[in-house]
């Protein structure tokens, strides 16, 4: 499990096709064990190999189908990097699984002065788990929903958020993976099956 709290940003190396798996690797990492878990922009990924300064990964054509990876995962992008959360630490985002929801894609975004505001379009699927001052994980980054609208939700941008994250190199068209609250998605769950 992750918190959205970014630890770091990398840096992709490469990125190559091997039979049906992309094998990516990833540079400028915090320290991994072989086989651990990293949320890598917000997908939970593992560290296959060990590599200087940094780890290779694997990704199969589930995790590229359902992520903005097959766009995005290109030799010299930055991407948000967090190892998951130590039983003993502090929970400072909200409860990320690294499982993606889907892809959204920035219709507007706005800079005020040093800080900013982003509108991001997301499938109609999702729209029903947003809520004003909800969580939502955007790229791996824990944010509060700003508000909301008929296919898009709007998220305000602190300066170190946009210091510290892939959000600095944002652009208008950009695609970026969306992890709604999954506390959301059981509630929903436990609903639909009562007995009336």
């Amino acid at each position: 499990m992750f918190t959205g709290i970014i630890e770091s940003t990398g840096t992709i190396a490469s990125a190559e096709r091997r039979g049906p798996l992309l094998v990516v690797r990833v540079v400028g990492a915090p320290e991994l064990p072989i086989g651990g878990s990293i949320a890598l922009n917000g997908c939970c990924v593992t560290a296959v190999e060990l590599v200087p300064e940094g780890f290779l990964t694997e990704l199969t054509e589930e995790t590229l189908r359902r992520t903005s990876f097959t766009e995005r995962l290109m030799p010299g992008v930055r991407v948000n990097l967090e190892r998951p959360m130590r039983s003993d630490g502090r929970f400072d985002g909200h409860i990320v699984q690294g499982h993606v929801d889907g892809v959204g894609r920035i219709r507007e975004l706005r800079r005020l002065g040093d800080s900013a505001e982003v509108t991001i379009e997301l499938p109609e699927a999702l729209e029903r788990y947003l809520v004003e001052k909800g969580s939502v994980a955007v790229d791996g980054i824990s944010l509060t929903v700003a508000g909301t609208a008929a296919g898009a939700f709007t998220v305000a941008l602190i300066p170190y958020t946009l210091e510290h994250t892939t959000m600095r190199d944002a652009r208008v068209g950009d695609r970026v993976n969306i992890e709604v609250d999954v506390i959301a998605k059981h509630v929903e769950r436990l609903l639909a099956t009562r007995r009336p």
